[in-house]
């Protein structure tokens, strides 16, 4: 039986923003931007705890304000698939997998949605916004497996993670860890998964 394909999304499928475009955005540096943003406002609005207007107003510790709309816009136009990710998957899609996605991100999944139309390949079913749950709790991939009646080891992870695929492995729940897609792909292949 072929195993249901967890897959996470930034940085796996989905270029992420954070490291450029982000601080670019405020002219900071990365780590200037990590050292001035509001500690815990992100991880709650992964989680569904605050909503995108309540993540903005908090994002930096001090309480500045900026150009809301620049911002989400600089956002939107970074999105773009990881280099070979897109053709993989629809490799996978055409040998039968069903794909989940298992991401720790907010309801900016839906712009990523609206911008790449990753539901042609998978569904977004397990993002943290919806479920409350992020990687690497071991809640976060039992939630999965349980919802889609399956054993978690019937399942499997691939996630740009080490933690998260090593959580996820001491779950029982196999994992890849992913660093580009040719290596997935040979990964994959090397477990019988792609032909």
């Amino acid at each position: 039986m072929q195993p249901v394909i967890l897959v996470d999304v930034m940085d796996t499928l989905v270029y992420n923003p954070f490291n450029r475009e982000i601080p670019d955005f405020f002219e900071l540096s990365p780590l200037e931007l990590l050292s001035q943003k509001h500690v815990t406002a992100w991880s709650r609005f992964e989680t569904g705890e605050i909503d995108e207007a309540e993540f903005l107003r908090i994002y930096f510790a001090d309480g500045r304000a900026f150009d809301h709309p620049a911002f989400l816009d600089a956002v939107r136009k970074a999105y773009r698939w990881i280099d070979g990710a897109e053709p993989l998957l629809e490799c996978l899609c055409r040998q039968g997998f069903e794909i989940h996605a298992l991401s720790n991100y907010p309801i900016w999944y839906r712009t990523i949605e609206d911008e790449l139309k990753l539901s042609r390949y998978l569904n977004w079913s397990f993002v943290s916004c919806l479920t409350g749950l992020r990687k690497p709790a071991t809640a976060a991939y039992l939630n999965a497996a349980n919802n889609l009646n399956r054993e978690i080891e019937d399942c499997l992870l691939i996630d740009d993670s080490i933690a998260n695929c090593r959580a996820a492995e001491a779950t029982g729940l196999p994992a890849i860890h992913f660093r580009n897609s040719a290596s997935l792909r040979e990964e994959l292949h090397r477990r019988g998964l792609f032909h």
